[in-house]
Parts: C-alpha cells; structure tokens; sequence
C-alpha cells in the first residue's frame, strides 16, 4: 500500500511566492511596468519587490538625454518619462519599487531552489547600505540599450573640447536638458560622430543651432519618410508635417472611448503592416526601397554627392530603418559637412581623418550607439557557477527571448531576439510579461521548486531563428554589430507572429523540480481534495 499523503492544504491556496524585478522602467523605451501590473493583478500572496539603480523611473527616458526625441504626435522624451510615473502611481507600484538600489550581484542556490541577491543602495552619507535579499522568481527588465559605447577610436581621451555621448547628454558647465547645453553654442564648431538614429536627430537638431557641424558617417543607411505620414496628415487637415501638434478638437473627439480606440487601432495596423518591407525579396520590400532611393536623392539635391556615400546597397530593414525627418535637409546647408571618410584619431583640438585632414572643433558628439553584448556588468550566476556573461559568449542564446537554459525561475523581458524591425513593439513586450506571469502561476500552483528551459528547446528556437535580416551591414540587431554578425535583437518573425508564438505557453519545454519535502507524485499540488470554497462556503463563492 502506498505510504503517500495528500497535501494539507486546498488545490487553489496560493503558496507565497516572492518575485524580484530587476529595473523599472521601459526596457529599451518600451514598457516593462506592464509585467508588474499583471502580476498584482493575477498573482495572489506575491511579495513583489522591484529593484532600480537610479533615482526615478522611467528607464531611458531618464538616462538618455540627447537632443529632440520627437514631439507632439510622436511624444517628447519628458511626457514620455511622466506617463511612466502616472502609471506607477495609477497602479500603486510605489511601494514595491526600490530607487537608488544597485544590484552587485546574483547567485542561484541550487539546494533552496532560490535565487540570492546583493543590493547596495546609495546612502546620503559617505557610506552605502549593502543588503541581501532572496526570490523564488527573478525578473529581468533592464532593457537592451542602456550601456553608452563610446567609439574606439585613438586619441579620444586627449581632446579638450567638450566630448558628449549621446545617451548621457552633459557637459563639464550642464547636466540640464540638451537645450541650455546648446543655447551658447552658436560660435561653436561641432562634430557628430555616427549616423543611426541618434545622430540622424541630433544631426537635425543642431545644425541650426550652431555655427558649423561635421557629421562623420562611415556607413550607409536608409533614410525613410515619416512614419505614419498619412494619419498625420489627416490630423493636421492635409498639411505636410513630421509631427503634427494635437488640437483641442482631436482631444474632445478621444473623449468617445469608441473613435479614439479605433484610431489607436488603425495605428498599430499600418505599423504592423510594415512588417513586409523588411522580408527579403518580398514585392514590398523592393517598391519601398525604391521610393526611399529616389526621396533620399530629391532631399540631397544641393549636395547630390552624398547620396553615392548614404544610400546602402542592402535591403531596407537589414539595420535599424529611421524616418529623419530634417537629416538630410540639414546636411545641405552651407554650415553643415558630410565626412565619409574614417577617423584617423581624435586630437587635443579635433578630428583627423586618413587623408590627413584635421578639422578643428569645439564640441564632438559620439551618436554611437549602445553595448548590445546583452550582459549585465555583474555576475548572475545560475546553476553548476555558471554565469550569465559566460553564457552569452559570443552571443546570447535563449528560449523565445524569455528563459535562459541553466537559470531556473530566471525571466527576461525583452531580452535577447524580442525586438522587432517593423510594427508594434509594445505587443510583444505585453505579450512576454503575460508568458511570465502565467509561468510564476504554475510556479505558484503546482508548488514547484524550479522550471529551467531545456538546452534542445533553445537549440531549436535558434535554429529556426535565422532570418532576412541577416544581410552584410553594420547595425545594432548583430553581435558585436559586425557586418556579417549573428543576430541577437530581433524576434525572427513580424510582431503579430511573436504574438502568436507567446500566446500558448510550450510547458513540455520545461524541466521541473518540486519543492523539498513534497511527494514525487506529481499530483501532490491537488491538496486535499478540496477547494478554499468547499472549506470555507462564506467566503468564496459555491459556483463555477
């Protein structure tokens, strides 16, 4: 007869369970807050602590101040920052976040099936507050782009002029907005060190604003037109305009709940429909491609020489795609110069390229980008003392861009390959924070101790993840951003299709482990045979 004993306790109590969030913000300037919502809102007897190094939230849209995030219909980084604190404050998160707190380091302890955390919070003395703490659940939401790569190029710590990253936009005399930066800046000379989005902007932006700008472009890229031009146009009653203002009448019209959601509707459907411009050889690819040549070539008609030196030979989407709107514009104006040629090194006074030109500057600003490596710049180790920087060597391996083989109860939010080339981001990023708090669920209802991702599983997802976007140029998507470099950013599919995929969890992808002390059974979750209704009728209702 067997000696196994039913669990004392009803099928639906909800053991405790503890879930540390690691960021709180919008990861990459997407929003992550949404995983912590959903899971107040669907997890009951969570202990939810969220953990961010700087002193708001917000994420990027507090770090990252450089010129001119576009404003009105595509929304200004500050409104951007105060939505995100609306909606902590609507949801009530503020208990739950922890600013000024910077993790140090994270180990998992194989033996409690827990995940060990080292907390330093920045103190108002001298000394900093080092804590410890402990989750059964450990949610990454830190974001891809949030680590400033400064170019390698020599020389670049002699110069004596102001050097400005692009994300961390401050001088040595300003740590204020980019606008009381550059308000002097009218007898500066400025370089612009790059040519993906954040240079396209500043390029934009600062051109009239000083007396004389550099851009240094060593690659191509593909200059779209706005997005969404048509639905501006509509709103703006069919003038032309990069970013149109909303008018008193378009708010009182989005009082109606109904014309409002089907304009945000209509929206997202011709964002998502650009997904096919970014699949290889497709029809649309090559008729968008065309129009950009011959809009790029119409706006560069003053200094047509350029288009030979931006005009990539690649497909559209094969790095990040940009709108620009005043790019090119401003690279024809007769304060502006466009310099393909490569950097040499940067001296105390300027920049010297290989042909031996110098051109003296003032102010040199590095566009370039962000470490898209995926690591933390800290150790989290998982099982066996394997860390996370060691696994994502050379590049980041997981399971749909959410769970990482060896780090049990470990979750990304858009992590690595959740990023998409066209469409709406912020469906998969819902969509991958409802695939987490469904598997926190059925950590919590089947009292396990660990799920961990099976090694085939990630095998075969990458695999399968091979994609268009794999052509010969240099962007962000790749490892190390090297022409020919696996790609690590983007899901291998349209947003709709990431959707999809996350929509029903593939739980036989998983190993499991029960907590210690619990049955082998693996029905011992069942309990006692009982519901908290059938125990206590007055409390909980008696009807399905």
């Amino acid at each position: 007869m067997s000696d196994f004993k039913l669990g004392n306790f009803c099928i639906d109590d909800a053991r405790p369970v503890k879930v540390v969030v690691i960021g709180a913000g919008y990861s990459d300037r997407y929003w992550v807050l949404n995983s912590d919502i959903s899971l107040r809102q669907k997890v009951k007897n969570i202990d939810l602590t969220i953990y961010e190094a700087r002193d708001d939230v917000g994420g990027t849209w507090v770090a990252n101040r450089y010129p001119k995030d576009w404003s009105k219909f595509y929304a200004p980084g500050p409104e951007i920052q105060g939505y995100i604190r609306g909606v902590v404050d609507k949801y009530k998160l503020n208990p739950f976040i922890k600013l000024g707190h910077h993790i140090t380091g994270i180990r998992y302890d194989e033996a409690a099936g827990k995940w060990k955390i080292s907390v330093v919070k920045r103190g108002q003395q001298e000394t900093d507050i080092r804590t410890e703490d402990v989750a059964d659940v450990l949610l990454s939401a830190v974001g891809n782009l949030r680590i400033p790569a400064w170019p390698d190029i020599q020389g670049i710590d002699t110069f004596q002029g102001e050097l400005i990253h692009s994300a961390e936009w401050h001088t040595r005399e300003s740590e204020g907005a980019w606008e009381d930066t550059v308000k002097t800046w009218n007898e500066k000379r400025v370089g612009v060190i790059g040519v993906g989005s954040s240079g396209i902007q500043i390029v934009a932006n600062l051109q009239p604003r000083v007396k004389s700008l550099v851009n240094y472009v060593r690659g191509k890229t593909w200059i779209s037109g706005t997005f969404l031009s048509e639905e501006q146009s509509e709103l703006s009653g069919g003038i032309e305009t990069p970013n149109c203002a909303f008018t008193e009448e378009d708010f009182e019209r989005f009082k109606d709940d109904h014309v409002y959601q089907e304009w945000r509707r209509s929206l997202e459907s011709h964002l998502n429909v650009a997904h096919l411009a970014t699949m290889k050889d497709h029809p649309v690819q090559h008729k968008v491609r065309e129009a950009f040549r011959q809009d790029m070539i119409k706006r560069l008609a003053k200094k047509p020489w350029i288009a030979n030196h931006i005009i990539p030979d690649f497909a559209v989407a094969c790095r990040r795609l940009t709108p620009g709107p005043g790019y090119l514009e401003a690279l024809c104006q007769d304060n502006c110069d466009f310099v393909p040629t490569p950097i040499k090194r940067i001296l105390p006074t300027g920049i010297e390229t290989v042909d031996g030109k110098i051109q003296e500057l003032d102010v040199i600003v590095c566009a370039s980008g962000f470490d898209t490596s995926c690591k933390y710049g800290i150790p989290i180790i998982g099982r066996n003392g394997v860390d996370l920087a060691d696994k994502y060597t050379p590049y980041p391996r997981t399971y749909l861009g959410v769970a990482v083989d060896g780090f049990p109860n470990f979750f990304h939010v858009f992590g690595p390959n959740s990023s998409v080339a066209a469409g709406s981001l912020l469906l998969v990023i819902e969509r991958q924070a409802e695939y987490i708090v469904q598997a926190v669920l059925k950590i919590q209802r089947e009292r396990l101790k660990s799920m961990e991702v099976k090694v085939e599983a990630i095998d075969d997802f990458y695999q399968y993840s091979e994609t268009s976007f794999s052509e010969k140029c240099r962007a962000w998507y790749k490892v190390n951003k090297a022409e020919s470099g696996r790609i690590v950013a983007l899901w291998p599919g349209s947003p709709l299709h990431a959707v999809k995929a996350l929509q029903y969890p593939r739980w036989e992808d998983f190993n499991y482990e029960t907590l210690d002390g619990d049955p082998k059974n693996r029905f011992y979750f069942l309990g006692d045979g009982n519901t908290a209704a059938d125990v206590d009728p007055e409390e909980d209702s008696m009807t399905f």
